[in-house]
């Protein structure tokens, strides 16, 4: 399945979480990704997403011709990133104007291929959208724990007493 979008993916403690990026053209998805790469993640695919079923995960890859490519506002089309050939995916972000973020948001899915994963809404160009993403998917992993909101159904950590 193709998916207009973009994805990254990061390794947290030995576990690879690709993160699904959507949104209408001039959302900020390359942008956002480029500020990923950046930060430590890894590019898997910008603009088109090859969403194929894994068994225990929807895994996304790029497609041949645009493999290690990402489009650069201002500079074009760019190659060499580190990059991750495939990636299981573990969040959906909708990329949306900053009045379209909820405070508190309900938890929400974005389905394919068989598969659900959580879907949550961002402003792509805001600061803190990196670190949203990494703490979405250290509350996905169980790492962190969502008390109310789009992810208060994930996995929580035990606590030690």
């Amino acid at each position: 399945m193709l998916q207009h979008g973009s994805c990254a993916a990061r390794d947290a403690g030995g576990l690879l979480q690709g993160v699904l990026l959507l949104g209408p053209p001039g959302a900020g998805k390359s942008d956002l990704l480029l500020r990923l790469t950046g930060g430590g993640w890894r590019l898997v695919a910008d603009d088109q997403v090859v969403l194929r079923d894994g068994g225990d995960a929807l895994r996304a890859a790029a497609p041949e011709a645009l493999r290690g490519m990402i489009e650069v506002r201002g500079l074009g089309v760019m190659e060499g990133l580190a990059s991750e050939g495939e990636a299981p995916l573990a969040l959906a972000v909708d990329c949306v104007a900053r009045g379209e973020v909820p405070r508190l948001p309900e938890p929400a899915r974005y389905e394919a291929l068989g598969h659900a994963l959580p879907r949550i809404a961002v402003h792509a160009p805001d600061a803190s959208v990196p670190f949203v993403l990494e703490m979405a998917l250290d509350a996905i992993a169980g790492r962190i724990a969502c008390r109310a909101g789009a992810l208060e159904r994930a996995p929580r950590l035990e606590r030690r007493p």
